[in-house]
């Protein structure tokens, strides 16, 4: 693929180099596969976004019964409005550190199980909305812990995968890094709880703490920048390609 061989006068010729070809060959298809996953991923995310946004618009349905949720596919569910009733156990709320989602602040994100009424044992866990850290210790807001009946709309959402950076839960001080209703369950001691977690809706009835309502539809979807970008440095691999064979004089239109 390096050596000459004549051509006509006046026809193109082209005499590619064996280890940029071979490179440029290798790293182009990589380029354009990433662009392409990020094409399915800006199509994938349209569509979560129009989904969220439909069903947290939709009028509250029934919370699934507590004999289905052994076989329950909650991904089915997710951002559904359910309605549910029954009585908190405050005495065994749990903290998932989390972000106040205007300010930034760090705080908690106040997680009680409720046991549902008509569900005999049956228990949801309920993330009832942002504390910040000085208002983590219970006793700081006991005018919103009421050992009656209570009645809720929320949000219904699938357990939280741990990913590579999150830390580790801390359950000796009730730090919790991951919103996954097993491995609470299992830390309460708790059974038949419910195989997803309800963010609670603002009530006016509950008080200003904790702050419900943390669902929120604004998804960052940059996949269309990053897709350009991926097909952008594969058009910039293959100009590169093509200037540096034609600086070498390997390729172009024979003269005369």
């Amino acid at each position: 693929m390096t050596g000459d061989r004549e051509t006509p006068s006046g026809e193109r010729f082209f005499r590619p180099m064996l280890w940029p070809t071979l490179l440029t060959a290798a790293m182009l298809p990589v380029l354009l596969g990433l662009g392409f996953w990020q094409v399915e991923r800006l199509a994938w995310k349209r569509d979560l976004i129009a989904t969220m946004t439909e069903r947290m618009a939709a009028d509250p349905v029934a919370l699934p019964a507590s004999e289905t949720w052994p076989a329950l596919d909650a991904d089915a569910l997710e951002y559904a409005r359910v309605s549910l009733r029954g009585r908190f156990l405050h005495e065994q709320e749990l903290h998932y550190f989390t972000q106040d989602e205007k300010t930034g602040a760090p705080g908690y994100a106040v997680i009680v199980p409720l046991v549902l009424a008509g569900e005999t044992g049956a228990i949801v866990l309920v993330d009832r909305g942002f504390v910040p850290v000085a208002m983590k210790d219970p006793s700081t807001r006991e005018a919103t812990r009421t050992d009656a009946g209570v009645s809720l709309v929320g949000i219904l959402r699938t357990p939280q995968p741990r990913g590579l950076f999150d830390g580790a839960d801390d359950p000796a001080r009730n730090i919790w890094m991951v919103r996954d209703p097993a491995t609470m369950a299992e830390h309460l001691d708790l059974a038949r709880v419910a195989p997803f977690i309800v963010e609670a809706e603002p009530d006016p009835m509950s008080g200003p703490w904790p702050k419900a309502g943390r669902t929120r539809v604004d998804l960052p979807n940059n996949h269309l920048d990053y897709a350009l970008t991926w097909f952008g440095l594969g058009l910039v691999l293959i100009s590169i390609y093509l200037i540096y064979h034609r600086s070498l004089g390997r390729i172009g239109r024979r003269k005369g």
